[in-house]
């Protein structure tokens, strides 16, 4: 797991390759990740936006932007957390991701940008 605090949110990170719904023979390697955002700030905050940075290592890059995460906008109070489950498709067996979100502190409507810590995407079998 991966983990980064950008002002008093704590980003967390834990990916997984999924066997099932790959096909090597074909280029199709499918990882999931599991994120948890948690406020560790004093004010509630709802994330906005995501932003993310994809990485294959057949040297391409892609960039992903949009509104929330799965659908969602969540408002997270502090001492609360918000997890979701995503997914991302590679055309090799090894990659990364980092990015970031938009977020709108409730109180004042001032924006930050919390950091996604980068974290690796590679198959079981490149790690031995």
């Amino acid at each position: 797991m991966v983990t980064q605090i950008t002002e008093g949110v704590k980003v967390s990170v834990e990916t997984v390759y999924q066997s099932e719904y790959s096909n090597p023979a074909q280029e199709h390697f499918m990882f999931a990740y599991k994120i948890t955002i948690e406020n560790l700030s004093d004010y509630t905050v709802q994330l906005m936006r995501r932003n993310w940075h994809i990485f294959d290592s057949n040297g391409t890059l892609r960039e992903v932007e949009g509104e929330g995460v799965v659908g969602e906008q969540p408002v997270i109070e502090p001492g609360e957390s918000h997890e979701y489950v995503s997914g991302c498709n590679l055309k090799t067996d090894m990659g990364s991701m980092k990015g970031s979100y938009l977020m709108r502190r409730l109180m004042d409507n001032q924006t930050i940008r919390v950091n996604i810590p980068e974290f690796q995407l590679v198959a079981p079998y490149r790690l031995n």
